[in-house]
Parts: structure tokens; C-alpha cells; sequence
């Protein structure tokens, strides 16, 4: 009963913040428009990947040092007041603000949720509970284009981000009532604060925004030679080098593996969830309430892969053959991808999105088990935190890559396009806002599936050993 309240809060969490983490994608092209965000389109998606990425370390460490119950609900409060600022906006630069916030609850109060788990339950049955969480956290990431489509469709573009509102309330008032686990009390305030990193996290923080720059810019409002675009990108990648996450976690061949698969899957299913609708609206020219129907193939297929895998996990105990078949599937998929026109069929299409689907729910629960099997149960917080980390890392590349290839192609061949306006409307990196690609993902989608048989299989525990599990009532 104990591990059922954490389980339930949990469930409905996750959905409620997934839903909320992709409702813009099918929003994002009249929230442009709105705005007149021109080549600050890109930040309205890149914002909240990029602090939802940034801060997960860093609270991964506060779950530590603080418990888990009080980082969580601080998480989901914050993102309510970036869901108010974002839906209140009268500019791009205070919608960028707004989702920022958004992103710093939103990566916490997940990456937090999926500790909570691994805390209440031994790593050989995290499967099927873990399968039903991701599956409603996949479901929800699924939906929100369809319920962004809608609400731009039949009301306005601000009820995207007001929708965050009502779902923090239902958030923290489960985590009050429910959320009550374990941590350490004895140790003073000022001992706790001693134990986190300060100079590590705010170097991973300006590192990822100098990194982002430069990809986000390169070769479209700057060239890659000009020093505002090298400079960034160097001084981004020398700072990655500080270890803010445990590089004992690294060490360990299979869990090495397992992140850079949790980068590629983050990378590969936000590049699908955010360019399909793009392809739908720009290629196929459908509105955006017809987009999230059409991207709704994704949304049911996932479920069941998500839910079956976390079961064969738990059953079998193995999970590097579902990656592999993840990963082929994913690869298959955006293979495909690359073949839709304007005039592919609508059997076309979802067919493609429903191996798509297959591959990622596949994955999705199969991955954490693979990452956390080498390592002690200490470092549960840690090695969550960090799979929650470079997943949201991917994520964040799954947007400007695909933006950048098509910018610079575009610059070189746009001489092809007779219409002057047309060539002034998609020049200087604004383009993105108008088409698709997919040629680069299969690379990155292949690179994960031959990785996947690098991985050792070992046993699961079957046991659990942690100092915060739920409090038990004293009668």
C-alpha cells in the first residue's frame, strides 16, 4: 500500500507534466507568428529543454541531501509560475523567461519521480511499474501536440501555457498529501549545503547555453568560421569536462553504454514529436488541430511497447535485447521518414509513425534497468539524476540539428527559389519554422543500435537496500 501512493502520485504526475512538455509543438508556428519571434522561434523550444537538462544534477544532489518529498514539490511550483509567466506573454524574450522556469520544474519533478520509484522497489521488478509510468509519461508527451492543436484551433495559443496552471495544482496536492518518504535529518543545514556543487553545475549551466548558441546560430545568422560561433562552441565543450555527475558512474562498461543510448533515444524522440507536426502543417499544409490527429499513431502505439518491455524486464530479467530492437525499429523509422512528400499517402505516414512508436516505447522502459544494474543502490539519486540529465541533454539536440542541417542547405540552394519574398521569408534562419529533416537522425538512430550490443547483461536485484523509502505510520 505504502509503494502504491508513491506509485499512483507518480503516474498521474507524469502525466500531467509530460502533456504540458510538448502541448507547444503543434502551437509553436502561431505562437511565432503571434509573437513575431522570427529567429527567436527556436528558443521557445530550446529553453525548456535546455533548463529542464541543466538542473537535473544539480537536484539530483538536493535529493540527497534534502530527500526526495520537499526538491519535488519546490519543482512543481516553479514550474506554475513559469506556466503563468509563458501564457501571460507579450514578447518572445518573456516567453523564453517563462518556459525557462517551466523547464527547471518540469526535468526536476520527472527525473525526481523516477528516484521515488527506484527507491520503493528492487531493480528485477522496477519493469512493469517503471513500464506503466514512462507509458503515461509517453502517452502524455504524445498528446500534448494533439491538445496544443486545439486549443490554438478553437481558443488561444496562451491556454497552452495556462493549462500548466491546473496542473500543478493537481501535482502538489498529491505530493503533500501522499509524497512522505524517508531522508536524514540529523546533519546540520550547513553540512547539507557543503555536500552540493556549486562551481561544477554553474559551469555544466553555462557551458550547455554556450554549446546551444553556437549550434542554434551556426552557419544561419552567423557562419561556422566567424568567431561568434567558435568561441561559444569551444568554450561550451571545455566546459563539459567538469564532472558534476560521478564519473564513477561511467565506469561500469554496460551503464556507460546505456547513457549515451538514453542521449540518442531523448534525441530521436523529440526530433520525431517536434518535426512531424512541421512536416503535417508546412508540407501537407493541415491546421494544427488536424496535425495532432495525424501524429496521434504515435501516441497509441507507444503505450503498449512501453508497457510490454518494462514486463519483459521484470519477467525475464533482460533488457540489452530490447534496445537492440529498439533501436533497428527507430533506425527503420526515421529511414522512412526521409521518403514523406507532399503527396504520401496517410497509410504512408502512419505506418511509419507506428514503428516509430514501437522502437521508442521499447526503449523507454528498458534503458534505466541497464543503467542502474552495475552500480549500488547508493547511487540510485545520482545515476537517475544523470540518466535524466543527457536524456534531456538529447532532447535538447533533437531540435536545433535538424534546424541547423536544413538552414544551411537552404542558404546554399535557395537561388533554386524564383520568388523573392519567398527567399526573404526563409533566409537568415528562419526556414526551420517552414520545413523538415531527416537524413541526420538515421545516423544517430544507427549509431545507438550498434552500440546497444556492446552492453553485458547481468542480474537484476531482486532485493532492496535504501534509507528512503516511505514512512511508515507510528500506531
Amino acid at each position: 500500500m505504502e509503494v502504491l501512493d508513491g506509485y499512483n502520485e507518480s503516474c498521474v504526475t507524469s502525466l500531467l507534466t509530460a502533456i504540458e512538455g510538448t502541448v507547444t509543438a503543434t502551437a509553436l508556428p502561431s505562437i511565432a507568428r503571434n509573437l513575431d519571434s522570427r529567429e527567436l522561434y527556436v528558443w521557445f523550444v530550446n529553453a525548456i529543454f535546455l533548463s529542464s537538462a541543466v538542473v537535473q544534477p544539480l537536484f539530483g544532489q538536493l535529493a540527497d541531501v534534502f530527500g526526495r518529498r520537499w526538491p519535488c514539490i519546490f519543482s512543481v511550483a516553479v514550474f506554475a509560475l513559469g506556466s503563468g509567466i509563458a501564457g501571460g506573454s507579450n514578447s518572445a524574450s518573456m516567453l523564453i523567461g517563462g518556459r525557462t522556469l517551466q523547464g527547471i520544474g518540469l526535468g526536476d519533478v520527472n527525473m525526481l519521480i523516477d528516484i521515488i520509484v527506484c527507491d520503493l522497489v528492487p531493480q528485477r521488478k522496477r519493469g512493469n511499474i517503471m513500464g506503466v509510468i514512462f507509458a503515461v509519461f509517453a502517452a502524455g508527451s504524445s498528446l500534448g501536440p494533439f491538445i496544443g492543436g486545439i486549443l490554438v484551433d478553437h481558443s488561444s495559443w496562451r491556454w497552452v501555457f495556462y493549462l500548466g496552471l491546473p496542473v500543478s495544482g493537481v501535482a502538489l496536492l498529491l505530493l503533500i498529501l501522499f509524497l512522505q518518504v524517508n531522508y536524514e535529518k540529523e546533519a546540520t543545514m550547513m553540512t547539507k549545503l557543503k555536500r552540493l556543487d556549486y562551481i561544477g553545475n554553474a559551469i555544466l549551466v553555462t557551458s550547455m547555453v554556450s554549446i546551444l548558441i553556437a549550434l542554434t546560430y551556426g552557419g544561419t545568422l552567423r557562419s561556422w568560421s566567424s568567431w561568434r560561433t567558435i568561441l561559444p562552441l569551444v568554450l561550451g565543450l571545455f566546459g563539459m569536462k567538469e564532472p558534476v555527475m560521478p564519473p564513477r558512474l561511467f565506469k561500469n562498461r554496460t551503464s556507460a553504454i546505456a547513457f549515451v543510448l538514453v542521449f540518442l533515444h531523448g534525441m530521436i524522440l523529440y526530433w520525431v514529436t517536434y518535426f512531424l507536426p512541421v512536416f503535417f502543417q508546412s508540407i501537407l499544409l493541415s491546421s494544427p488541430t488536424r496535425s495532432g490527429v495525424q501524429f496521434l499513431p504515435t501516441a497509441i502505439v507507444v503505450i503498449p511497447f512501453a508497457v510490454i518491455a518494462g514486463g519483459l524486464v521484470t519477467s525475464t530479467g533482460r533488457y540489452k535485447p530490447l534496445c537492440i530492437i529498439g533501436f533497428s525499429l527507430q533506425s527503420l523509422s526515421v529511414g522512412l521518414f526521409t521518403t514523406l512528400n507532399s503527396s504520401s499517402s496517410t497509410a504512408k505516414w502512419a505506418i511509419f509513425q507506428i514503428i516509430s512508436a514501437a522502437g521508442i516505447g521499447l526503449v523507454t522502459t528498458s534503458i534505466l534497468p541497464a543503467v542502474q544494474v552495475g552500480l549500488p543502490e547508493s547511487d540510485i539519486a545520482p545515476s537517475t539524476a544523470t540518466w535524466g540529465f543527457l536524456r534531456s541533454l538529447g532532447s535538447i539536440w533533437g531540435v536545433p540539428i535538424p534546424a541547423t542541417v536544413f538552414n544551411n542547405q537552404f542558404e546554399r540552394s535557395s537561388g533554386q527559389v524564383s520568388d523573392v519574398d519567398v527567399q526573404n521569408m526563409l533566409h537568415n534562419g528562419f526556414a526551420y519554422e517552414k520545413a523538415r529533416v531527416w537524413q541526420i537522425s538515421t545516423i544517430f538512430a544507427c549509431f545507438g543500435f550498434v552500440a546497444a550490443w556492446g552492453m553485458r547483461e547481468s542480474k537484476l536485484k531482486k532485493s532492496l537496500e535504501t534509507e528512503f523509502g516511505m514512512k511508515k505510520d507510528e500506531k
